[in-house]
């Protein structure tokens, strides 16, 4: 026989508790109330969740263009991949599906990751998760390999510089010059001044660059990196085409920097002008005129300085691009 029968009042009605203990009693009491049921946890849906990082955590502490690549990532890969799922029920799983289904080049997808990586990341500070499924040593990220920047040929580049004078427009002359015979970015050809082409000593100094985040607003700021601050002597044949002006106008675009349809458009007018039967393309000059330099002088780190790089690596990698083909390479070989 149970040793406590007490008689209780539940929401008006009388309820009778039989138990051998007082924990007992104290826990079918509990289970009449409803006091031992916990409430469900709300879970955090992934769009949400991400988005919310985005804005509060990444954005406000990031270049423009990194924000606006992050968000892009957010918006065409990560939210379609993991609509409608919350943050706590993301498994390495649910990851590894993500990379399986985009047919992209494995660039993309490390830049996918970079993302997804730092999101998760909070998720676990937030405990949301335990540990990051991107950490899972299961997961595996392969793509295509993506396209790499060749340089223009020698006879193109000699044709170009022996039709220089054929471009109509004196501004299109100048970044022509410019572009094709200095190992610079595109960013840092915008950025720069009159002030900071030294005529008299032959000297061009980068301390500065304009980016393009919307495609169409120029936005003026500091170099990429500090190696990015350096001096580039001034090819002769390509001053003969700068008309100085006002010390602090822009040398392409005068009181503020082209933009980046306007920047299209000149390329455009000098591949029409010349007759070029190739697309005139900025990052393709930088990585000509580097490779060149490279083949005469095959100093690497001469180079990298050249092009502004914080590792000889970086240089090797992407920009200096063999001129020989295999044939050559035998040939000098058997000499």
């Amino acid at each position: 026989m149970a040793k406590i029968n007490r008689a209780v009042m539940i929401n008006g009605e009388k309820r009778w508790i039989r138990a051998n203990t007082e924990q007992e009693y104290c826990d079918k009491l509990l289970k009449l109330t409803g006091a031992n049921q916990q409430e469900p946890t709300q879970k955090h849906l992934f769009p949400n969740y991400a988005l919310n990082w985005f804005d509060v955590y990444s954005k406000p502490n990031i270049e423009s263009v990194t924000a606006i690549t992050y968000q892009r990532q957010i918006k065409k890969y990560l939210i379609p991949a993991f609509e409608g799922m919350a943050v706590e029920d993301i498994t390495t799983d649910e990851v590894q599906c993500l990379f399986n289904s985009m047919n992209t080049a494995k660039a993309t997808k490390d830049k996918v990751k970079i993302v997804l990586n730092q999101i998760l990341d909070a998720a676990v500070e937030d405990n949301l998760l335990t540990k990051n499924p991107l950490k899972s040593k299961r997961l595996k990220i392969t793509g295509k390999e993506s396209k790499t920047t060749q340089p223009y040929t020698v006879e193109q580049m000699r044709y170009l510089v022996q039709h220089i004078d054929d471009v109509k427009q004196l501004q299109d002359r100048a970044y022509l010059a410019l572009q094709a015979l200095h190992p610079m970015r595109l960013e840092e050809v915008l950025g720069l001044k009159w002030a900071d082409i030294d005529m008299d000593n032959g000297a061009i100094y980068i301390c500065r660059a304009v980016t393009h985040p919307d495609r169409n607003r120029p936005e003026i700021k500091a170099t990429k990196t500090e190696r990015s601050n350096r001096n580039l002597g001034l090819v002769q044949l390509a001053a003969q085409y700068l008309i100085p002006g006002e010390p602090e106008e822009f040398v392409l675009g005068g009181a503020k920097p082209l933009s980046y349809q306007q920047v299209k458009r000149l390329c455009e007018r000098i591949q029409k002008d010349t007759g070029f039967d190739d697309k005139v393309t900025p990052i393709r000059f930088r990585c000509t005129v580097l490779t060149d330099l490279y083949e005469n002088t095959h100093d690497i780190k001469l180079v990298q300085a050249a092009a502004g790089h914080t590792s000889s690596a970086m240089t090797l990698k992407h920009y200096v691009k063999g001129r020989q083909d295999i044939l050559q390479a035998t040939a000098s070989i058997e000499s």
